[in-house]
């Protein structure tokens, strides 16, 4: 199956699905309803986040980056960061753990 094809958009949502997790780090698919976000956060690992569909805006310490299809954005670990679907949005977050 093709990735965008492993979450499906919800109306007013932001959806997740976990494709892998293991101890040293997990990998989700996550599909925005246009307008909607995660509330900046911080982690203490690294993540890497690849968009897949559409178009997000993912702040990091206060500066916001585009991000288009086929483009990535590495999140630092403690750097606290948000995510607002500008349109409909997929991205798949890779979160290594060391």
């Amino acid at each position: 199956m093709p990735l965008p094809g492993l979450v499906n958009y919800q109306e007013g949502s932001v959806v997740s699905r976990v494709i892998l997790k293991r101890e040293k780090g997990n990998v989700t698919i996550f599909a925005f309803d246009e307008g909607q976000g995660l509330s900046e956060h911080t982690s203490p690992f690294d993540a890497l986040v690849q968009a897949v569909e559409g178009e997000g805006e993912v702040t990091i310490a206060g500066k916001p980056i585009t991000v288009k299809a086929g483009e990535v954005v590495l999140l630092p670990a403690t750097q606290p960061h948000a995510v607002k679907a500008g349109t409909r949005f997929k991205m798949l977050l890779t979160m290594i753990r060391s």
